[in-house]
């Protein structure tokens, strides 16, 4: 499996295959008339405006990424196009017929498929059925035929070349393989577009290329694709055309072949951004050492230094070993051997409370289910970790301390609200992040692991946070990130060890660096 350079945006999965189509006479013809017209599109929920006056054209047999920063208004859009909502005003039209309004079920039967995140798949039956079953409620059966959801299924699977265990329930199967699921489901009901909201996010390197070349095969049908994503690497590896939103309105529409990194993060934010590469040189002064750290089916022999003050980013795919180690170095899942030098001593870290002490503060992949108490308080998540230096002997907290300590954090996170008394599910992702990072600031830790401290992230407060992180760093904490986002990790790192299948393969200097290399090392299998 290769992938070739571009000069424009570097390396790009298989552009041989995505790029050089042979289009047959009746593909041309389709390809002059959009599939989907939706015109002057517009919505609002009790007076905020989540779309004014909204243009998509779509087309068959393309690929089309449909970006913007959270709350720019993508889902809405798709949820009037799947007719979960209907608009204010505007029109859609859907093969030359136009609607103004639709129902689930209309979008369904007019060839409109949405993939959410969460592949809306039933956990508790097997693949069979999954896919069988909307084939069935579409053509309002009573009753369960074993023989014709056999057929369905094994056609389907068959027609997307999978070897799929038909019995096997979906709960057992891989995140995936469960997207693959979803994507045969909607295929099977004669699919003309098939909309996926942030399709990579979950998925390993090699799950990535096949769910690539499943895309591919769906332009080769002529099926029209919508990739929904703010990721920058993922417009352009897959996508030919893009439509960007900000705050509801539509920005730009075009050919992913003209526009530029820079020009895509100015469309997104409204901010000239410029994601400049770490110059700097670190001195040697060492403040942990990892000697042949091995966990027994993730990662083997890993070793390592850190420098006090330095940034030092751990790139690899999910499934390298990259979380098992932060996790391991956290005391989350102690290491099965190994040793840890912190400030030149040995520390046995059997345990989270054994890192904490150690001054090792750590911001997990999930911030969601790992990270933070959802429906508590944006001051109650900032103020948990530290809140033993905040209570008495008895077990009676100072409220007025803790919360002067964590107001001060957190202003000094920049975060965009100063109503600390909202649940912190109310926030932006970005501003989550900032609630983590004020939370584990306050234990003034020595080093600090983030573990994709930007996933999810609109491009905006990523910057933002890197700045946050690049000023840690100046005032001497010492920094390991773990992504496999290769701009954040040249802007965000002065030394990076990459990882495949639980080793270290290569030790890069940022300075000494780039893109190109970086990619050639994680892609060339």
């Amino acid at each position: 499996m290769k992938c070739l350079y571009n000069d424009r945006i570097g390396w790009k999965y298989r552009p041989e295959k995505m790029r050089e189509r042979k289009w047959g006479k009746d593909m041309e013809q389709a390809q002059a008339t959009p599939f989907i017209r939706m015109r002057g599109i517009s919505k609002a929920f009790g007076g905020v405006q989540a779309l004014k006056n909204v243009d998509l054209d779509l087309y068959p047999g393309e690929v089309h990424a449909l970006a913007g920063e959270n709350g720019c208004g993508k889902s809405t859009l798709i949820k009037i196009l799947s007719g979960v909502y209907e608009a204010d005003s505007g029109t859609i039209e859907i093969n030359g017929q136009e609607f103004k309004k639709m129902t689930p079920l209309e979008s369904v039967r007019l060839g409109i498929q949405i993939i959410y995140q969460d592949f809306s798949i039933f956990p508790n039956l097997t693949v069979r059925e999954n896919i069988a079953l909307s084939a069935e409620i579409m053509t309002n059966r009573k009753l369960v035929n074993k023989k014709r959801i056999n057929h369905i299924a094994t056609s389907a699977l068959e027609k997307m070349n999978l070897n799929l265990d038909p019995d096997v329930r979906v709960e057992q199967l891989s995140v995936a393989d469960k997207q693959l699921v979803a994507l045969t489901r909607a295929i099977h009901h004669n699919a003309k577009l098939i909309v996926m909201d942030e399709p990579t996010s979950a998925l390993t390197y090699k799950e990535v290329l096949r769910l690539y070349d499943v895309i591919d095969g769906l332009k080769k049908e002529g099926i029209a694709v919508v990739i929904v994503s703010h990721k920058i690497d993922e417009v352009f590896h897959i996508s030919e055309k893009y439509t960007i939103l900000r705050n509801g309105q539509h920005i730009t529409s075009g050919n992913v072949a003209e526009l530029t990194r820079d020009s895509f993060t100015y469309y997104m934010t409204g901010r000239d951004l410029r994601f400049t590469k770490m110059e700097r040189t670190i001195e040697q002064d060492t403040i942990m050492e990892v000697k042949n750290l091995s966990v027994k089916g993730a990662f083997s022999n890993i070793s390592f230094t850190l420098n006090r003050g330095e940034m030092l980013a751990i790139v690899g795919f999910l499934g390298s070993g990259r979380t098992e180690l932060a996790q391991s170095i956290f005391g989350i899942t102690p290491a099965d051997s190994g040793s840890v030098y912190i400030d030149g001593k040995e520390t046995v870290i059997k345990g989270v409370e054994d890192a904490e002490k150690h001054g090792i503060g750590y911001i997990p992949e999930d911030r969601l289910t790992e990270g933070l108490f959802m429906r508590r308080s944006i001051m109650d998540n900032a103020i948990v970790t530290n809140i033993d230096s905040h209570t008495n002997k008895l077990g009676v907290i100072n409220q007025k301390r803790a919360e002067e300590e964590g107001t001060t954090w957190m202003k000094a996170m920049r975060l965009n609200t100063d109503k600390y008394e909202r649940a912190v599910s109310t926030l932006s992702g970005g501003n989550q992040q900032k609630v983590i990072l004020a939370r584990w600031l306050a234990t003034e830790p020595k080093i600090f692991i983030l573990n994709s401290p930007t996933v999810g992230v609109d491009i905006g407060a990523k910057f933002d946070l890197h700045a946050i992180l690049r000023e840690l760093s100046e005032q001497g904490m010492s920094i390991i990130m773990i992504s496999d986002d290769i701009p954040e990790v040249l802007a965000c790192s002065d030394r990076i060890m990459v990882m495949r299948d639980g080793r270290f393969i290569a030790e890069l200097v940022t300075r000494d660096t780039d893109e190109e290399e970086i990619n050639k090392i994680l892609y060339t299998v």
